[in-house]
């Protein structure tokens, strides 16, 4: 996420509790694959949970920045 999109969220997240929800999930996730990164040589069963976290955390994001279109263009 660029720096002006992790500014709007962390100003959002403390009245919008499904973003922070979001945020804090997408941060886990991206510990938990760094985690993984970090060993030199992964399992079958690692790379297939590397692959579940990496989908999980396209998802969540997607999900992030329609809570932030949202917040952009509120519907009248």
């Amino acid at each position: 996420m660029e720096l002006h999109e992790e500014s709007l969220i962390h100003s959002l997240m403390e009245t919008d509790s499904e973003l922070r929800q979001c945020y804090n999930e997408h941060v886990a996730l991206n510990q938990q694959s760094d985690a993984l990164k970090l060993k030199p040589h992964l399992t079958e069963e690692e790379e297939v949970e590397l692959k579940r976290i990496q989908k999980q955390k396209l998802a969540g994001k997607d999900r992030i920045m329609e809570i932030l279109s949202r917040h952009r263009h509120p519907v009248a």
